[in-house]
């Protein structure tokens, strides 16, 4: 039956590659631009404006959903032990750069139209304003990680990659403090993120201790 049922395997396994690489990841990477489509909409005032402080509606956009794409990237690899399954494994790379990316978008609108790149009044912002210190360093682990993305940089890099790339970790904590500490008065939307966000954490030590228990059972 081994003879027959590992052909039939590889097949699985082939057909579900093919499927993701032709089908999952075109439909996944069109469907993490819909935010840029739907502020373009607002800009242009199609369904909507940008209000009465545009800049800071830019902000916001990018970087609600650059804080939701580093969240979903962090679900990846618990909806791969509950399915059972690998393949949300082959969506976690791109999600986790579309995450950077509107972060990126974030921190440039921050930057350009509303400092004008004055490097002076920036760095009083990063001094003087918490909430903005916490982002830059959240800015910064997320850099390292985009940096060390490529396969190549794996391969180099070796175990350190890993540890490397567990700064996910803080950075989400920090964006969400970010986010938390800059709202005035709803702070439902930045308390919804923090109750996700540690959900996964707490998914993440579980699953550490279950592991690390079987490795070495006392």
């Amino acid at each position: 039956m081994s003879a027959t049922a590992s052909p039939a395997a590889a097949r699985h396994r082939w057909g579900t590659t093919k499927k993701i690489r032709y089908v999952g990841k075109p439909l996944v990477f069109v469907l993490s631009l819909l935010p840029i489509g739907l502020i373009a909409l607002r800009a242009f005032e199609i369904t909507g404006t940008l209000g009465a402080n545009p800049v800071e509606a830019l902000m916001d956009h990018f970087g609600i959903w650059g804080l939701r794409f580093l969240i979903i990237t962090l679900a990846v690899s618990p909806l791969r032990q509950v399915l059972g399954k690998p393949w949300p494994l082959q969506f976690r790379r791109m999600l986790g750069l579309f995450a950077y990316f509107y972060i990126m978008l974030h921190l440039a609108t921050y930057l350009w139209l509303d400092q004008y790149f004055d490097a002076a009044a920036i760095i009083e912002d990063i001094i003087e304003r918490p909430y903005i210190t916490l982002g830059m360093s959240a800015v910064l682990m997320l850099t390292a990680l985009a940096v060390t993305s490529p396969h190549a940089a794996r391969r180099r890099l070796g175990k350190t990659w890993q540890q490397i790339h567990y700064l996910v970790y803080p950075a989400a904590i920090l964006g969400v403090w970010h986010f938390w500490w800059q709202v005035k008065n709803d702070i439902l939307e930045p308390l919804i993120y923090a109750v996700l966000l540690s959900g996964l954490l707490l998914w993440r030590l579980i699953k550490t201790r279950a592991h690390r228990s079987r490795i070495n059972p006392t």
